[in-house]
């Protein structure tokens, strides 16, 4: 006998899937940012309280945010965090230090060098994006940590979005919008060249997307330079329509500034940062780690999916 086929509350065509898990999803969304912070002693060694509130938060919410009092510069501390919470293929981009872990600080402009030409590494303000947007399928980005060592001596405040909450006010609003960014056309980034030549090929992929185990993901950038949407009226009308639900002041947008020790676990949201001016005695530095892999517990099994009658 053939296996049922699953229901997921992301299939467009499933429409009362989707409306059990709307009802549970605003039910269990915090309202603050205050919310979705967990107190932690050490996050490299977390007790089976501490872990367990942060899993329960990246479930409700897809991040939340622990502060700590450990204010070394440690950088094995978010991949100790990380191991814990089941985030483990760490994405050696490029612009990582050797270890994967990326130290996110202004590049000084004496040394040159290709970070310096990133915005990560600029006190620049940062638009909404999903981090490693521009990659291929195979090496999605799908869970990061962001640990703050220093913050700034003005300003770096960041906001978060849970991108199914984005997702859930864009089918509300038009789910004709929804289909359109779960189109694998639909945002492209063109290719990148240096002077070796193609340094990074043209990517294009959906905004929305279903994991493997039926959590939903998002892939985007406000950014109006170095990309190019689908040529089409839904396409353009969801990509508006993004822009102005994250301009706007929704109760699942959250605004914090990290203090030293504190960092955000998440799978991979939507997230910006206005522009800052650093102290020259404490210049700002946070440690950024990004993983194939999304937030979850391994220590239970996954669990079953809701099947057709």
């Amino acid at each position: 006998m053939s296996e049922r086929p699953t229901v997921s509350p992301f299939d467009l065509d499933q429409p009362a899937a989707y409306v059990r898990w709307r009802a549970a999803k605003l039910a269990a969304h915090p309202r603050r940012a205050e919310e979705l912070i967990v107190d932690v002693a050490d996050p490299r060694r977390l007790t089976a309280a501490e872990r367990a509130a942060l899993l329960e938060l990246c479930a409700r919410a897809n991040m939340a945010i622990y502060r700590s009092p450990v204010r070394v510069e440690d950088k094995e501390l978010p991949r100790l965090l990380g191991a814990q919470l089941g985030l483990h293929r760490l994405d050696a981009n490029w612009l990582a230090d050797e270890d994967g872990v990326s130290s996110i600080a202004v590049a000084p402009e004496e040394e040159g060098g290709p970070k310096g030409e990133f915005i990560p590494y600029t006190n620049r303000p940062i638009k909404w994006h999903t981090d490693g947007y521009y990659h291929p399928q195979a090496r999605r980005i799908e869970g990061m940590i962001l640990h703050c060592v220093r913050h700034a001596g003005e300003g770096g405040i960041s906001q978060l979005a849970d991108h199914e909450m984005l997702y859930l006010a864009l089918r509300d609003a038009n789910p004709a919008w929804v289909r359109a960014l779960m189109a694998p056309d639909a945002m492209t980034i063109p290719e990148r060249t240096d002077d070796s030549g193609v340094a990074r090929p043209a990517q294009s992929g959906p905004v929305f997307y279903v994991r493997g185990d039926g959590g939903l993901q998002m892939r985007y950038t406000a950014r109006t330079r170095s990309i190019a949407w689908k040529d089409d009226p839904a396409t353009r009308e969801a990509v508006a329509a993004v822009e102005q639900l994250l301009a706007g002041p929704q109760p699942w947008i959250f605004r914090l500034l990290l203090q030293p020790g504190m960092g955000i676990v998440a799978n991979n949201v939507p997230h910006e940062r206005t522009g800052f001016t650093d102290d020259p005695r404490q210049p700002r530095l946070l440690y950024r780690a990004r993983y194939l892999d999304h937030v979850r517990d391994e220590r239970v099994p996954a669990p079953q999916e809701e099947v057709l009658a």
